[in-house]
């Protein structure tokens, strides 16, 4: 649906409450937090055509979630049917579009509207009933050159929302079908053809083994070979479907369980790495089960520390990869050709598609929007050594501008969607507490946010991901903007822990 015209747009000349940039799960979380604080001037500006973030993009075969389903939901929104204890793309993407049904979120929408640029003006505005307002406003500038002005602007874009595309030569003189696998082309038939795959990623080891069995050939060009570890998962009964929708607190407690299963292994990530050794057992004998080759299995070995990269979880990726008509090629890509892919050995693997699985910019915060704070700061210039903000979420000189899953906020052993409620029961509360105070403005200082990034990089260096390998979670100079190095709970705990107190009010 398509709700340019929704009525909780403002007039020009008005100013809303909060803008929302994005509608996955943290703009529909923020949404309806206030909304049950009884603030209704929100609009939510969503780039594409529909609600649901990551999980709308990424349409892929063998698409799903790699977090326990009742853990990946918003803990006031818990569904007792899911299918599986691992919920598929097309549950997740329908759980959300019934989240915004439930709460009536649809006026508050506005669909294929793209925010190019935030702009915080001093001084100017309007207040209500038309009154003066010179405390400052935030102006957004949209994609088909309209603005709206807000108090609040609250950005929830994701880590994951730009497809990383590779540079190689020759890219565009390919004369197949080339394409991202969060930009997948269901027109195009696969079955018959010689496809070749770039990257062995979260995505690509999902799809990989759906696309083995429909395509002729499938080649597989693997830079650096991941750690893939068993996926206990499964479809539920029906009976126990029946049993959590009619005992809530069955569910609230399998959560809690998952919770904490998960939250245990913070330890192994970010202060004991040798408690990854029942991890490396898993991955040991779920690579020895389903590769018998040896020559193979060597290939398909990791050469850096267990969790140093994200770690994943399939069933049968491993599986694929031993399949008569996929082939493993870990030479390293030369260029592209209109034939097919050139490996680094000289050897041309011809092909008809190309799916790249290289992953996502996870590191480029906010772009390609611009962003300017006060006194025309600017954003993406205060961040080239690295994004980093105030628990994630707020950055000094830009008063009244809060992200969720911003930088350091990220997980290797949770639930993103835990981190995204944390922050969003801050930034309701840190608003509602301004305006009970009669202010109009918030702005974390300089000397918090810095102190705060210092003892989190600090950190940081003692956790696996600084182990010496190279992944998407750091910047060309090995920074990691990326991740929470601790965990969930404590970072719930600093966030219940500040609020108004911490910032600049004016």
């Amino acid at each position: 649906m398509d709700t340019r015209t929704a009525p909780a747009i403002p007039s020009s000349s008005s100013v809303l409450h909060t803008l929302i940039v994005g509608a996955g799960f943290g703009g529909i979380g923020m949404a309806i937090a206030l909304q049950r604080q009884g603030v209704r001037e929100v609009l939510i500006c969503e780039k594409a055509s529909d609600v649901g973030g990551c999980w709308r993009e990424n349409t892929y075969p063998g698409a799903a979630c790699d977090v326990p389903s009742h853990l990946y939901s918003f803990s006031f929104a818990p569904k007792p049917d899911w299918s599986r204890k691992y919920a598929p793309q097309p549950e997740i993407l329908a759980y959300l579009r019934e989240v915004v049904a439930r709460h009536g979120l649809a006026p508050w929408l506005r669909l294929n509207t793209e925010v190019s640029e935030l702009r915080y003006l001093e001084g100017e505005g309007e207040g209500e009933g038309g009154k003066s307002d010179k405390s400052g406003v935030w102006e957004a500038r949209l994609d088909d050159g309209q603005t709206l002005r807000a108090r609040f602007v609250v950005t929830a874009c994701g880590q994951l929302s730009k497809p990383l595309m590779p540079r190689i030569p020759g890219m565009d003189s390919f004369a197949g079908v080339a394409f991202h696998s969060a930009r997948w082309r269901h027109d195009v038939d696969l079955r018959g053809k010689r496809v070749a795959v770039i990257g062995t990623g979260a995505s690509a080891i999902q799809f990989i083994p759906q696309i083995a069995q429909q395509a002729a050939q499938v080649t597989v060009f693997q830079r650096s070979a991941p750690y893939v570890i068993p996926k206990p998962d499964r479809p539920y009964r029906a009976w126990e479907q029946r049993l959590f929708a009619s005992v809530p607190l069955l569910q609230r407690l399998s959560r809690g369980w998952i919770y904490l299963s998960h939250e245990a292994r913070a330890l192994a990530f970010t202060r004991m790495p040798w408690l990854m050794a029942p991890y490396r057992l898993g991955f040991e004998r779920n690579l020895r089960r389903q590769v018998p080759d040896a020559a193979l299995r060597q290939r398909l070995t990791p050469d850096h520390p267990l969790g140093c990269k994200r770690i994943l979880i399939s069933n049968d990726f491993y599986a694929a990869m031993g399949r008569p008509n996929v082939e493993l090629v870990s030479e390293g890509v030369a260029a592209i050709e209109p034939q097919g892919v050139r490996a680094k050995d000289g050897q041309l693997h011809a092909a008809d598609v190309i799916v790249y699985g290289t992953g996502f910019a996870a590191t480029e915060f906010l772009t390609p929007m611009r962003v300017r704070g006060r006194g025309g700061l600017d954003l993406h210039a205060q961040w080239q050594g690295g994004a980093q903000a105030w628990l994630g979420m707020a950055v000094s000189g830009f008063p009244n501008l809060f992200m969720l899953y911003g930088p350091n906020t990220n997980l290797g052993h949770n639930s993103i969607v835990y981190m995204l409620e944390s922050q969003i029961e801050h930034v309701a509360r840190c608003m509602r507490g301004l305006q009970q105070r009669g202010q109009a403005s918030m702005e974390v200082p300089p000397q918090t946010e810095s102190a705060f990034n210092a003892r989190l990089q600090a950190l940081m260096r003692r956790t696996v991901w600084s182990a010496g390998c190279t992944s998407w979670y750091q910047t060309a100079d090995g920074r990691n903007p990326v991740n929470w190095p601790g965990f969930t709970i404590s970072y719930r705990w600093l966030t219940r822990r500040a609020g108004l107190k911490d910032y600049v009010l004016r």
